[in-house]
């Protein structure tokens, strides 16, 4: 990179929290136009280093300078203020609120009379949504969309944003391939000043660590140099697809910067996590064993919709010891079939479900897993942790008769149970005593899915597992498929990323706008083939496609 006045820089940025050093002597600088990619395992300190610039955390050690200036910003809005945007990786939408309200909450636009201005909101936000080319209507209610559909409005509020640094954390991680492509040409946009709905930042002012004001044009490349981006992702690909430099965090501590140009994909995985990561292939085949699960014309009506089923006429088989993908564009049916299997679907579905040959009355999930099946949801902070309890709690929620005595629960086993847990699946906490909020979005994960691994499920469905989680905690994950496939659980898996899907399934079923499109097996799948079913659609088919 030429050299050039940082756009930011940290300066030995150390953060504590009660038990835990977060981050100690973080320093680096990014320039004006740069797209700077920071990687790391969970808890390395990726999130909470944005946090500090973002104005969320303000109780840190050291400096951070804007264009050459020190600031620390008290709030979110002072950072704002000065020209920073931010994507969280957690989604932060009020889900009673609407699309566009969502998006311009905090500046929303007044109306007359001391209203607002609701239907200009409206078309501004039809506006930042249609270069994601998605048809999300603006008035619809955040909390009545999918995982994925809300991670747009989320992208589409940060580009809202008059900003010059724009932060984004995980931002392709509810999205499928073809939604993650319409973003990285965004951000391809955004570089070149050429996104019509993008002004940049003008006029705002600095507020420096001592409370001095600074105009934004007093700052050399401040108006010049283009938006700099800090870019977390997990996704090998996705960094080196767009990152210009590239930024290893491992334990709080900075390990490495190095340009995209001087490095590869291997060596900064081992900077990552310290140690090689084995293949997700499965080291010798599996036996696949008699059919566990057996659906029959499965279909989920669609009240009120123009398409009046979710799912039609889904048929399928799952076998003890295998892994079973689904893989879809977004709206596909991938998770309404899981909600299906679960006894958690909006509407009861029509069609026949059976386990070990005998029909399964799945009316709600109490049921379902009594019957032996487990789901881990895709919208973790909505539907699969308790906020208010702890980590112990979480995990341990599902099988507290494995830790009952004489009547009650038993506190010492009931931290076994937790602590094996834990143990098994990597979980990073000071203590499991501690709130689950406290732990990183993957280490969130990891205590989940430790949850449904104390229940013994006969098949397990995980939708989108490795959402946030780092590549150590995959190759963790991946291997932990396994071996309960070995044990003779059946799992079905969902992937917004189908290389992950070709390396641990061994069936991929394909759906399209909620018909099954293909069957492909292992060794006769492919990423083309698998996008050529998923946009097929069921019209164009006499049936779904088998290899």
């Amino acid at each position: 990179m030429p050299s050039a006045t940082p756009a930011i820089s940290f300066d030995r940025i150390t953060v504590r929290f009660p038990g835990v050093v977060a981050l100690r002597d973080v320093s680096l600088a990014v320039l004006p136009g740069e797209l700077h990619a920071i990687v790391g395992e969970n808890g390395a300190g990726k999130s909470t280093l944005m946090k500090c610039l973002a104005g969320i955390l303000d109780d840190y050690e050291g400096h951070i300078a804007l264009w050459g200036r020190q600031v620390r910003f008290r709030s979110v809005a002072a950072a704002r203020q000065a020209g920073i945007g931010i994507l969280h990786q957690e989604l932060n939408l009020v889900d009673e609120l609407s699309v566009a309200a969502n998006i311009f909450l905090g500046r929303e636009k007044p109306g007359r009379c001391g209203f607002l201005d609701n239907r200009g909101m409206e078309r501004a936000a039809a506006g930042l949504l249609r270069p994601l080319e998605c048809d999300i209507p603006p008035r619809q209610p955040a909390g009545r969309l999918r995982i994925g559909d809300q991670q747009l409005v989320e992208i589409a509020k940060a580009l809202s944003l008059d900003a010059r640094v724009l932060i984004m954390d995980e931002p392709t991680s509810a999205l499928t391939e073809v939604e993650a492509a319409r973003l990285f040409s965004i951000i391809r946009r955004l570089r070149a000043g050429d996104c019509p709905n993008f002004r940049g930042h003008r006029g705002a002012a600095l507020v420096g660590e001592n409370g001095t004001g600074y105009p934004l044009g007093a700052f050399d490349g401040a108006r010049a140099g283009g938006l700099s981006i800090f870019y977390i992702s997990h996704k090998m690909d996705e960094v080196f697809r767009l990152a210009d430099r590239i930024t290893v965090l491992r334990d709080g501590r900075l390990v490495r910067t190095v340009a995209r140009a001087e490095t590869d994909p291997r060596e900064i995985t081992h900077l990552m996590v310290g140690r090689p990561i084995e293949s997700a292939a499965p080291r010798y085949p599996r036996a696949v064993g008699d059919v566990l699960l057996e659906v029959r014309n499965l279909s989920l009506p669609w009240p009120g919709h123009a398409r009046p089923w979710r799912l039609r006429d889904i048929s399928f088989t799952l076998h003890r010891g295998e892994i079973l993908g689904l893989a879809g564009l977004m709206g596909a049916g991938r998770t309404e079939l899981l909600e299906c299997l679960f006894g958690a679907s909006p509407q009861p579905p029509q069609g026949e479900i059976l386990i070990a040959g005998r029909p399964a009355a799945l009316q709600n999930p109490t049921r379902a897993l009594r019957a032996g099946i487990a789901l881990l949801t895709e919208d973790r902070k909505r539907l699969g942790i308790f906020p208010n309890l702890s980590v112990l709690r979480n995990i341990t929620l599902c099988s507290l008769d494995r830790a009952a005595r004489l009547g009650g629960i038993s506190a010492s086993r009931e931290r076994t149970l937790a602590r094996d847990a834990a143990g098994q699946l990597g979980v990073k906490a000071p203590d499991l005593a501690a709130p689950i909020t406290s732990l990183s979005g993957g280490n969130q994960q990891k205590a989940l899915i430790g949850r449904w691994l104390l229940a013994n499920p006969k098949v397990l469905l995980l939708d989108d597992p490795t959402r946030g989680v780092d590549i150590g905690a995959k190759a963790d994950l991946y291997a932990i498929m396994d071996r309960l496939c070995r044990e003779g659980i059946g799992i079905i898996v969902t992937s917004g990323e189908l290389i992950e899907l070709l390396a641990v399934c061994d069936r991929i079923l394909v759906l399209c706008e909620g018909r099954l499109t293909g069957e492909l097996r292992r060794g006769e799948a492919s990423e083309q083939r698998i996008m050529e079913l998923m946009a097929c659609r069921p019209t164009d088919l006499a049936g779904p496609v088998r290899s």
